[in-house]
């Protein structure tokens, strides 16, 4: 019996459990031993590798975030414990393992594996969505659904109280979150780090709105953009006249029950992890594109840069203002 673990490294996100669950279940469908690591690569350093049962994964495929825990792991950049990780998974003869994480856990795991053998399958799962080679990572549905939320109440308030609202999401320096929510909540500003704007442009035509009847602004904003939340509400007061009010997302972003898309994305990735390693593959992160799954090479994905579908960046430039 071949022995199999999975982590979950970096930031949490909405789609882990029901991915933890259906590794422990396929795994004992093919035969396998399911370990579970527990506070990510810290966890492969400090020996919290444990075997998985059915009790283990109950319950979870509808809660938020990682039962198993996550960490972004210091120590394991250094050569000495990721020998020691090593010495771990050699104990309980631990050769096959499945990553859930960004670019950050990916290029951890290929240090890994060009010191170590150690075979893996990574899954790109961040709300970021900005990881090369796949459309989709795990959670963004998730966090697209909290944020469309949270936009469309805003919108209540806002409407009552002839208010503008700037509201950021999280996206380092990715703004896919902010074009999708701006776009499906029909915000009357978007803006994200991927394209240039002068706020100028719009100062006319908000204004000739407000002459017009209009009694809210709903901005949506990535945390990457040059100007902070708090200058785009001041722009507003101070150029357009109407009194603001910032909110900041924050890490609700990474919460709540996993979407039906996620917890099916879930199953999907980690499945199709598990069927690569068990046919060979040793250092292949799984994307979806195209609406379809595949294998690419760790160098093909980690440490390059990441760009919007340029379908959607259209829609957004195709209503961008400039001066």
């Amino acid at each position: 019996m071949s022995n199999i673990a999975i982590l979950c490294s970096g930031g949490d996100v909405s789609g882990m459990n029901p991915a933890i669950k259906h590794f422990v279940e396929y795994a004992k469908a093919k035969g396998l031993k399911p370990f579970l690591v527990y506070d990510g690569f810290e966890g492969l350093i400090d020996n919290k590798i444990v075997a998985a049962t059915y009790k283990d994964v109950s319950g979870i495929i509808n809660r938020g975030g990682t039962t198993i825990g996550s960490a972004r792991s210091k120590r394991f950049m250094e050569a000495s414990y990721r020998q020691k990780a090593k010495d771990n998974l050699d104990a309980l003869a631990i050769d096959k393992l499945v990553v859930l994480g960004g670019d950050g856990s990916f290029r951890g795991l290929a240090k890994f594996y060009e010191e170590h053998g150690v075979a893996f399958a990574g899954v790109p799962s961040t709300i970021d969505n900005d990881i090369v080679g796949t459309d989709y990572c795990l959670g963004v549905d998730t966090a697209l659904n909290i944020i469309r939320t949270s936009l469309d109440a805003i919108r209540d308030t806002a409407s009552s109280f002839r208010r503008a609202f700037v509201v950021e999401t999280m996206g380092r320096d990715c703004g896919y979150l902010a074009l999708v929510s701006g776009l499906t909540s029909g915000a009357e500003l978007c803006l994200i780090p991927e394209i240039p704007y002068d706020l100028c442009g719009y100062e006319q035509k908000f204004k000739k709105e407000l002459a017009q009847g209009r009694r809210y602004f709903l901005a949506v904003v990535s945390e990457g953009i040059e100007q902070s939340s708090e200058e785009i509400a001041t722009w507003f007061e101070e150029r357009i006249g109407v009194e603001s009010r910032v909110s900041v997302l924050g890490h609700i972003q990474r919460g709540g029950n996993p979407s039906s898309r996620d917890r099916l994305m879930a199953y999907r990735f980690v499945q199709f992890a598990m069927e690569g390693l068990l046919k060979g593959e040793k250092e292949k992160i799984v994307c979806y594109s195209n609406s379809q799954f595949n294998y690419k090479s760790i160098t093909d994905v980690a440490n390059r840069e990441h760009h919007i579908e340029p379908a959607l960046m259209a829609l957004v430039q195709s209503t961008a203002l400039h001066c």
